[in-house]
């Protein structure tokens, strides 16, 4: 059977200026020894602050669908002896290649907005969903809705309420809503 690969069509630069990872690891209560997914790494910003939070007994899983931002992650991890995250190329709209139930925690930072807008929802959610633990928590966090630099365009960002819906819609129990800093907000939920 033949995998079609989708890409990810909305990605821009880092937001590693503009969004605080040590905030949004401490919205959702990330611990040590915990197991992390972070869908969408990026350059792996979020995933590089959480390595110290999760320690040596934890470990962080950075998927990301853009080769360039994981050779970027791997020189960073590689440059500072890290040892507890594992870059894993991934396209999230096909699978995402890590065992059922394996995750206590997953965050998707400036990410849902573009699957969101290209109507390529169910297949993430549903393998977000199939590798968190029960109970595990499923951050999502966005720009505001607001006109204007920096983010992605006014047209495909998502309230905090848009956020909820599609969250309820698949399946999780929503947990609220934080400001993550000045453009950015949290909305947390828990796999049922």
């Amino acid at each position: 059977m033949q995998m079609e690969k989708h890409g990810h069509k909305h990605h821009g630069k880092s937001t590693r200026d503009i969004l605080d990872p040590k905030t949004v690891l401490s919205a959702m209560g990330l611990k040590q020894g915990q197991t992390l997914m972070d869908a969408g790494c990026g350059d792996g910003h979020i995933s590089l602050a959480a390595s110290g939070l999760v320690g040596n007994e934890g470990k962080i899983f950075s998927l990301d669908v853009y080769q360039p931002s994981l050779d970027q992650l791997k020189a960073e991890i590689k440059k500072e002896g890290i040892n507890n995250i594992a870059p894993i190329l991934a396209d999230m709209t096909v699978m995402i290649p890590l065992d059922d139930e394996s995750v206590d925690k997953c965050v998707m930072a400036n990410v849902l907005h573009g699957f969101a807008a290209e109507g390529t929802l169910n297949l993430p959610l549903s393998e977000i969903k199939r590798v968190l633990k029960p109970g595990g928590t499923f951050a999502v966090v966005e720009f505001i809705k607001v006109v204007g630099p920096p983010g992605p365009s006014y047209d495909v960002r998502l309230t905090p309420e848009n956020v909820e819906k599609i969250l309820l819609e698949h399946g999780f129990k929503i947990g609220g809503t934080t400001e993550v800093g000045k453009y950015h907000y949290l909305v947390e939920s828990f796999k049922k």
